[in-house]
């Protein structure tokens, strides 16, 4: 009889040194005595990434996306092989394997590619030998045998998507905070923990910007229906908050959690032609650029010139990208100016609880203007509400928001951190 396999993910900071190593060697033995079979994926150590990139960036400002890969991946092979030493020392057969040896296949496209397939042979055969197996996440190779990386948040990517392959019982994601808060308990040392999360709340505060999941991760998750567990590398008792299907839960109120994100930036495309095709051709250069857009409006700017001004949002970094592109398209369709602002910051609330009651957003409103802080952007979806705010507002607008929807708890939470310090 086949035993339940468990998938766990371990990030840098879990391994960032031999003492944690042997931690999380710990932890992936005690998931083995509980009579499961175990697949680990592991990050790189520590800061190992930003390292290699700094390094990379020295010697050459401009480096190709393919030999980034190439350097990139090596950090998560240093963190497998240690970890498998880690738990062989501890009496228990373990392999390490990259994703060019299990068969991690992914489209051609560097820096952030997206999975395709993965072969479970090599996996299955070493579980069904007793072995535990370490899988170096973040990364893929293409039919064509180029290595490729995942992008941000890869290695949750990699987790989650073997465990669909391999029809996993569940995907725990360890960390350093002991699950899923109301907001980052650095900001509201008051944030509850919650026991469950839909699938679709997670994906919505992943998106706007809380950092404990990679959205693609939870969005692969939800399409597989791989239930996940976000947990403390450290406080191994500790069972953190389970990530299912909205279907399965009770919805007791209308706000589950607050998100910010302050990697965007303000995009306003000024003077565009109010005719047919005009906003296609500049959403259409973004994407030929891979440039995702967030939250859109176009307003009646001129009605003499008979024009509009569009404004959106985009990922910080593509900034100067954005701007090249869309400059490129001014004199062809008689744009008149192109504008961007990064001193901004999206605060969202988001809870599967908003379908079917009304007086959210009016709520939301009115504690942002009682506490003076001017909206920019407004977008919603069916379970959530986002408004661009100034980046200096941003503490305050978390705030305003977890007290006025009622999300504190009684206790301090102890969080070991969920952003830098420097962050917000």
């Amino acid at each position: 009889m086949r035993k339940d396999i468990i998938v766990q993910k371990f990030g840098g900071t879990s391994v960032a040194d031999v003492e944690k190593i042997k931690n999380v060697a710990r932890a992936v033995i005690r998931e083995k005595e509980n009579g499961n079979d175990v697949v680990v994926v592991v990050s790189a150590m520590g800061h190992t990434t930003d390292y290699l990139v700094k390094m990379a960036k020295e010697l050459n400002p401009n480096p190709s996306e393919r030999e980034m890969d190439m350097l990139l991946s090596t950090g998560e092979g240093v963190s497998i092989a240690l970890l498998a030493l880690a738990i062989q020392a501890q009496g228990y057969e373990a392999e390490s394997l990259n994703a060019m040896q299990i068969g991690i296949h992914t489209e051609n496209i560097h820096m952030k590619a997206r999975i395709t397939d993965i072969d479970t042979t090599r996996l299955e055969l070493s579980l069904s030998r007793g072995k535990i197996v370490v899988v170096a996440g973040f990364q893929g190779v293409t039919e064509g045998n180029e290595i490729t990386t995942l992008g941000r948040g890869g290695s949750d990517i990699s987790a989650v998507a073997l465990a669909a392959a391999l029809k996993a019982k569940r995907c725990d994601i360890y960390t350093d905070v002991e699950g899923v808060y109301t907001t980052d308990p650095r900001i509201v040392p008051t944030a509850s923990r919650l026991d469950e999360v839909s699938y679709e709340e997670m994906l919505e505060l992943a998106q706007a910007g809380a950092n404990v999941l990679h959205p693609r991760s939870v969005e692969a998750a939800k399409v597989h229906g791989v239930p996940m567990r976000v947990r403390s590398s450290f406080k191994l008792d500790n069972l953190g908050t389970l990530i299912l299907g909205v279907d399965k839960m009770e919805i007791n109120r209308a706000v589950t959690g607050i998100a910010a994100d302050l990697s965007q930036a303000r995009i306003v495309v000024c003077g565009v032609p109010d005719k047919p095709g005009a906003a296609a051709a500049v959403f259409t250069a973004l994407a030929d650029n891979k440039i995702s857009v967030d939250m859109i409006i176009q307003s009646y700017a001129d009605k003499v010139a008979n024009t509009n001004d569009i404004a959106f949002t985009i990922s910080a970094d593509d900034t100067d990208k954005a701007l090249e592109v869309l400059n490129g398209l001014k004199a062809k369709w008689n744009i008149s100016k192109v504008e961007a602002n990064t001193d901004i910051a999206k605060v969202s609330a988001v809870g599967a609880g908003m379908i079917g009651r009304p007086g959210i957003a009016s709520k939301m409103f009115q504690a942002l203007a009682d506490a003076n802080i001017n909206i920019r952007m407004i977008a919603t979806s069916e379970i959530k509400i986002s408004c661009l705010v100034n980046k200096e507002d941003t503490k305050k607008a978390i705030r305003v928001l977890h007290d006025v929807f009622e999300l504190n708890s009684n206790e301090i939470a102890e969080v070991k951190g969920t952003l830098p310090e420097d962050e917000i």
